[in-house]
């Protein structure tokens, strides 16, 4: 039985688990997730209050936009995540959203984070271990040795690496609301440049920035009863890899594959043509 490690339990990570249990049986293909997080969703991230853990807020994705083309390459996708309800059409007005013919928007009931856990549910058999940080990948006789941070590791014949394209240079090694008593949430995003420009800065002179911001649009906000900054150093991709190939195999044999919207386009369809694709040249390789 070949074993494979996906790194990575974000929506490329988490859709390539459900696309192989798919397509191999138990039997043939082991399939193991590992994520630094402790839960799933990635850059999709859904955070809960620490005061009332029924009080959410998605830190990550704010809603799915699908064009007409996606629509219908992806239409089976879309069509499972709106029959289970992890989707659901964007049906408020957002102040300065451009409205194009064809194009849809979509919002998650459950947090950004439940499209990452619907697809690991469908990965049925799938082990999915969480505060597991790949620090370093290397060569033994024949199989990959995955480390951890911690000091932990294990063998695979297969490794599927779908962090950010950062995260994947770092590594060491032979590469190198929900009831009427729940509170309220609310989630300030900043532009691109914004957060580019002040990366580096300590992070309660941004937050305390944006809170002023906040106030001057919303002078009736009361006060929060907790106040969650969330710092994404590696959350748009602005220079995608070169003719956006889905996946970039480094080596044959053992199988090492680089995966993720970085591959693609920055978007929830660009995750799925990942995950399609590196499932494709997986298949081609077994």
């Amino acid at each position: 039985m070949a074993r494979i490690l996906i790194v990575g339990a974000g929506l490329t990570g988490s859709l390539c688990a459900a696309l192989l249990r798919a397509e191999f049986p138990q039997r043939l293909l082991r399939v193991v997730v590992w994520d630094k997080a402790q839960g799933a969703g990635g850059r999709m991230s859904t955070r809960r209050s620490d005061r009332d853990p029924k009080c959410t807020a998605d830190l990550g994705g704010q809603y799915i936009t699908r064009t007409p083309d996606n629509a219908k390459a992806h239409q089976s996708f879309y069509e499972d995540l709106l029959s289970h309800g992890v989707l659901k059409p964007l049906t408020v007005p957002v102040k300065g959203m451009v409205v194009k013919e064809g194009v849809d928007n979509f919002v998650t009931p459950q947090g950004s984070s439940s499209i990452a856990k619907h697809y690991l549910n469908k990965a049925a058999d799938t082990d999915v271990f969480y505060n597991h940080h790949v620090t370093q990948i290397c060569l033994k006789d024949g199989k990959w040795d995955v480390g951890t941070s911690t000091g932990f590791s294990d063998c695979f014949d297969t490794v599927i690496l779908t962090m950010p394209v950062p995260q994947i240079l770092q590594l060491q090694g032979d590469i190198a609301t929900k009831s009427p008593d729940t509170a309220p949430s609310v989630v300030v995003h900043t532009t691109v440049s914004f957060g580019t420009e002040r990366l580096e800065w300590d992070k309660d002179k941004v937050q305390q920035l944006i809170i002023n911001e906040l106030k001057a649009i919303m002078p009736q906000l009361p006060e929060p009863a907790s106040i969650k900054c969330q710092k994404w150093r590696y959350s748009q991709v602005t220079e995608p890899f070169s003719g956006s190939p889905g996946q970039i195999t480094l080596q044959a044999k053992p199988v090492l594959i680089c995966g993720g919207d970085g591959f693609v386009h920055s978007n929830f369809d660009g995750c799925i043509d990942s995950a399609l694709s590196v499932v494709k040249a997986l298949k081609a390789s077994l």
